[in-house]
């Protein structure tokens, strides 16, 4: 899942990036207003992780341009004030969660969880696809009740296209989403077959059925 985190402290800002890296997210980062609204209006996110105040402008209007955007992505306001009044006020502009700081980056990881399921696939702790069992906690992929080991970038592409299963996916939005900002310089779509050609390798390994249909000139669709 895609995540981006504003936030202009850079100790911080790297610490959380580096840990949700290592929980499996793709991540982008801002580190002040304008650089984070101009995020926000080009590409698709997952989740975005805001501090509210920022050089340049506020984290709340942030919230508000991803709702007059009508973006999908769970929003997750983080400040060091404890006010009563810019909690409320960010949980009625839409924002999803809020955090104050000091916090673990532990519960974040945890309130970005519980956002993407509850908004992704109905709040369940266990995704289910046919054959396919997804446990998000453990990042566990069972097929046929058997567990199969997939990279990273397998298991979110996996993710993915269960999220949008029986939706028409286009190479540049799964390139986007499970690659970021890197994707632009990678000249090809090359290491999208070749992702796609292991998952399904393992699928059909462990005697699952091959639910990815290429969709010729456009991208893939799963189911």
């Amino acid at each position: 899942m895609k995540l981006l985190i504003i936030e202009d402290e850079p100790v911080l800002r790297d610490s959380i990036l580096e840990y949700l890296e290592r929980q499996g997210y793709i991540c982008e980062s801002a580190n002040d207003f304008k650089q984070g609204l101009e995020k926000v209006r080009e590409f698709d996110y997952d989740c975005i992780v805001a501090d509210i105040t920022l050089p340049l402008g506020n984290g709340l209007d942030i919230v508000k341009e991803l709702k007059s955007l009508e973006s999908h992505a769970g929003i997750i306001i983080i400040s060091a004030k404890d006010a009563l009044e810019d909690k409320l006020k960010g949980l009625e502009l839409g924002a999803d969660d809020y955090l104050t700081k000091p916090f673990h980056l532990s519960e974040l990881n945890a309130r970005i969880n519980a956002i993407l399921r509850r908004k992704n696939f109905d709040g369940n702790t266990i995704i289910r696809f046919n054959e396919i069992t997804v446990i998000p906690a453990s990042q566990t992929v069972l097929v046929n009740n058997n567990s199969i080991s997939l990279t990273g970038k397998e298991y979110q592409l996996l993710l993915y296209f269960i999220a949008n299963q029986r939706r028409v996916v286009t190479k540049s939005a799964l390139a986007s989403h499970l690659w970021g900002d890197e994707y632009d310089s990678a000249g090809s779509y090359d290491f999208i077959y070749t992702h796609i050609k292991n998952l399904r390798k393992k699928m059909l390994e462990a005697n699952g059925e091959d639910y990815i249909n290429t969709v010729y000139g456009t991208g893939y669709r799963f189911g």
